[in-house]
């Protein structure tokens, strides 16, 4: 179960599908939503740059567009703040807060030709990940989003997680099951290889494994086409992301139509 959620936000359009997804999901869960925003101490705050959360829940019909902001957490059990990080540095400012405040989930939006963001990019992605070991949501410009953000409908029903011995996906299933289970999406796991793992589900029953032929990154997307989210596990033992450079999980970053969930193993 998700019991708080961190966005964190550089104010651009790109960001829109990322906000909406942790909005949504925070709606979904009645949890606290963190946004946050790093700026450099000579630069002064600008609160009115942070996504509007009135307008989105107005949007979608969950709030009066003129409701007092407490109602957001009083009616809806949504508990939102806008939080401005002053550093010079993005890894450390954001970092320093996760550490601090532990959310259960961190919702990012990458964008550029490399599908990667200044809040993904290089050491920065690096960086948070080694210190924090939390699931993240990664929302590219050009994958299909689970949530609708004019309508904020959700359609969540079809997760697809690469499945491989090492690193050992045990824990990253109970991470997601953890996390994602009260929206009861149907999960397929898929191994590229001759001889798919056995592994047990949460309730103890053999996990829904396809063994799959091709090249690692092409299969995935492939079986990914019809689904509203890849699920990947990733090793944490060399920093979270480490995949992140040049491995397999930023090639299917770089090319999947559908967001990404990077797991702790």
């Amino acid at each position: 179960m998700i019991s708080r959620i961190a966005h964190p936000t550089d104010f651009s359009p790109e960001g829109a599908s990322a906000f909406a997804h942790a909005l949504r999901l925070a709606l979904e869960f009645r949890c606290q939503l963190d946004l946050l925003h790093v700026r450099p101490p000579s630069v002064k705050e600008n609160w009115f740059q942070f996504p509007h959360v009135r307008e989105a829940l107005a949007r979608w019909g969950v709030l009066e567009l003129d409701a007092p902001i407490g109602a957001i957490e009083a009616q809806l059990g949504v508990a939102v703040k806008k939080i401005e990080i002053e550093h010079l540095d993005p890894v450390g400012g954001i970092s320093r807060f996760l550490l601090s405040h532990r959310p259960d989930l961190i919702v990012l939006a990458t964008h550029g030709p490399t599908g990667l963001t200044r809040w993904v990019s290089g050491s920065v992605a690096e960086g948070i990940a080694r210190e924090t070991h939390i699931p993240t949501l990664f929302l590219g410009p050009s994958t299909r989003p689970f949530v609708d953000p004019q309508s904020g409908a959700m359609g969540l029903n079809k997760i697809v997680v690469p499945l491989a011995r090492d690193p050992s996906p045990r824990r990253a299933l109970h991470t997601m099951n953890t996390l994602l289970d009260p929206l009861n999406p149907y999960i397929r796991g898929i191994h590229i290889g001759d001889t798919a793992p056995w592994i047990l589900d949460e309730t103890g029953d053999l996990l829904d494994v396809k063994l799959v032929q091709g090249p690692v990154v092409e299969t995935i997307l492939e079986a990914a086409e019809t689904a509203d989210l890849i699920a990947m596990p990733t090793d944490g033992r060399h920093g979270f992301l480490d995949a992140l450079r040049g491995s397999t999980t930023e090639q299917v970053l770089r090319q999947a139509r559908c967001p990404l969930l990077a797991l702790p193993a």
